[in-house]
């Protein structure tokens, strides 16, 4: 049967008992049924945009981080110091050493400062060397303590008022024990 209101015709599914006409099941069902379709449809469309939303907001964000992280900056360009090999009469009887380092550097002002002030610095180490027992320079573990000696006995300012040298590494070029 068909009603008209308003100018709108609408069709609903009815059945008469008695005087008055009542909605059936079947098409109380297919009303609720399109009652629920549509905020559902709205929720989904609404849910799709903010998810496309913020996954290109996403994407803007990362490029720039990921440069950031992809970039880090180069190790500094190492500053090795040379030194000429020191021959040293050990403390034991008949005992010389005959070593070859190579000073590893913080940075080229340390380097400049110990090229000027080579000759103390010579000094130092002759002293140092001179110090040291022969049997504990035979082991691994001795040489390491003398890595650590030098380190510590070049770390003193070379004059009053400069600032200490940081010697990073102390590598052996020649080493000789008789």
């Amino acid at each position: 049967m068909t009603t008209a209101g308003h100018g709108i015709i609408t069709l609903l599914s009815c059945t008469e008992t008695g005087s008055s006409y009542q909605m059936t099941d079947s098409a109380i069902t297919k009303k609720s049924k399109r009652s629920i379709w549509i905020p559902l449809l709205v929720l989904i469309t609404l849910a799709a945009c903010a998810t496309a939303g913020y996954s290109y907001w996403r994407m803007q964000q990362e490029p720039s981080t990921a440069a950031a992280k992809a970039e880090p900056p180069p190790p500094p360009a190492p500053v090795f110091f040379p030194l000429d090999t020191f021959t040293v009469n050990l403390g034991d009887a008949d005992r010389v050493l005959y070593v070859g380092i190579t000073l590893r550097l913080k940075d080229e002002a340390t380097r400049a400062r110990l090229n000027d002030y080579l000759p103390e610095v010579r000094s130092r180490l002759l002293l140092l060397f001179s110090r040291q027992d022969a049997s504990m320079l035979a082991t691994d573990d001795g040489k390491q303590k003398l890595v650590d000696a030098i380190k510590q006995t070049l770390a003193t300012p070379l004059v009053n008022g400069q600032p200490k040298q940081e010697v990073t590494d102390v590598l052996y070029t020649a080493f000789i024990l008789r």
